[in-house]
């Protein structure tokens, strides 16, 4: 805030930053003149006020100074540490710091950086704007791209993983390990079950996991692990370092509703008391392994094109799914786009069509009438194509497919969590969020299309 001492630029600054500050700056350059003894000489006379200001920067820079107590590992004998927060609330600083501590203390340490993907662990732990590149005042550390890893100059190293590929953690072990939004890794479970096979070096192998909190089952199991310490830190408590209006605008918008209390509050959210699915039931429907998977016979590829043909923030739901030979309905895929086009939209459903070597695809067209089929049409003019129209509401049209999964007649080939997450958040007044439930739409239309309409099964193929 102050970064010009000039004497009629000090007195401007004087007036803006009000008594409070100052006394905050007087407080910290007499603390410091008294112990630190190397800096005493640069408080000089009291009532210098650049002196002071030059000082307050400097010990500002120091976590110990300027890192809030939830941002500070726990104290305790614990191997994971759960750090859930709001969007902006300063969890990636905080395992930033964390594991720039640990390596700068420790020449032989070996730590594992996990996230959704590697463009994530580059982006945003090593190189983005709180990452430990960028909050490393001393020591450091080299990025080597070839090699995945950080490379502190005292010989501590950082390896990085995606969350993509459990099976890289297979082999190498670890001190330590910051795992960055565990909550939407793709594979979760196996990832951090390979990780636990890894952690086995030093004298207390440790974990932190910084994520934004979603009541995905990983996470109620560490949060009921004897050995978990967790803290929860809001996006206010970092409003210092936010852009001005960020927080009255959240507040406006999504104060006191599922999400908020989610994405700005931290908290885990429970499923839904009046939703149509939960969390556990579909973790118990979703298939483990690969060789779980039946041949199926018919598959279906729906989609719910946006309302709006706006590319900014519209999605487009499409979901595939087939019949296996017990005559369960099997969801193999989400293959929904944000952001797109229709021309976007059209191409990722003509691809999810050939990937899956679907038999029909299934659109709804109350948002775009005849211009669905003919966006899609544009682009394979082959394609079989079946219009839906909803003259239901969405919840009603819901049931249906939900009490299939409660008769363990619908399965998922794996993790989708983005449409889970949909799943559970729906209810009779849609999603808490306000947005249209793209994914669900589509998941109910492949469902209604093989389950509640009748079907004919002309082939059967290995997916």
């Amino acid at each position: 805030m102050i970064a010009k001492t000039t004497a009629g630029v000090v007195e401007i600054e004087q007036a803006r930053v009000g008594a409070k500050l100052f006394a905050r700056l007087d407080a910290v350059a007499s603390t410091l003149a008294g112990e630190m003894a190397t800096d005493a000489a640069a408080v000089g006379p009291k009532d210098d006020l650049a002196a002071k200001v030059r000082l307050y920067r400097r010990f500002c820079s120091d976590w110990a100074f300027c890192g809030r107590r939830a941002q500070k590992a726990p104290p305790g004998d614990w191997r994971t540490w759960l750090l859930m927060g709001g969007r902006g609330s300063g969890k990636t600083r905080a395992g930033a710091e964390w594991v720039h501590a640990l390596a700068s203390a420790n020449r032989t340490a070996r730590i594992a950086l996990i996230a959704e993907t590697l463009g994530d662990a580059r982006e945003v732990m090593i190189d983005g704007i709180s990452g430990i590149c960028r909050i490393a005042r001393i020591n450091r550390p080299d990025f080597e791209i070839s090699r995945k890893r950080l490379v502190w100059p005292n010989g501590a190293v950082a390896h990085i993983f995606s969350s993509e590929d459990p099976e890289s953690l297979r082999g190498p072990q670890f001190d330590f390990a910051w795992c960055d939004e565990l909550a939407k890794w793709k594979h979760g479970p196996e990832c951090w079950d390979m990780l636990q096979f890894g952690l086995r070096l030093g004298t207390r192998p440790q974990a932190l996991v910084t994520t934004t909190p979603r009541p995905v089952p990983l996470i109620k199991t560490l949060m009921a692990d004897p050995g978990t310490v967790t803290r929860t830190i809001r996006t206010v408590d970092n409003a210092d370092h936010l852009a001005p209006g960020f927080i009255d605008a959240m507040a406006s918008r999504y104060g006191g509703t599922r999400l908020g209390r989610q994405e700005l509050d931290g908290e885990l959210i429970a499923d839904r008391d009046d939703g149509l699915w939960k969390r556990d039931m579909i973790e118990a429907l979703t298939l483990k392994r690969s060789s779980e998977m039946r041949p199926m016979g018919r598959i279906v590829v729906a989609v719910d094109p946006p309302a709006s043909a706006s590319a900014k923030d519209s999605c487009c739901g499409i979901v595939v799914a087939g019949l296996d030979g017990q005559g369960r309905a099997v969801v193999l895929a989400d293959c929904s786009v944000e952001g797109a086009t229709p021309a976007g939209w059209a191409n990722a459903v003509v691809r999810a069509y050939r990937r899956f070597d679907a038999d029909r695809v299934v659109a709804e067209i109350n948002q775009g009438g005849d211009m669905v089929s003919a966006m899609l049409k544009s682009v394979d003019a082959t394609l079989p194509i079946t219009t839906v129209r909803a003259s239901r509401g969405k919840w009603t049209r819901a049931e249906p497919v939900a009490a299939l999964y409660e008769q363990g007649r619908v399965l998922h080939a794996g993790a989708m969590a983005q449409l889970e997450d949909q799943m559970c958040e729906f209810g009779p007044d849609g999603l808490a969020s306000g947005r249209s439930p793209d994914r669900v739409d589509a998941l109910v239309w492949a469902l209604t299309a093989l389950m509640l309409e009748g079907h004919g099964e002309p082939k059967i193929r290995g997916v």
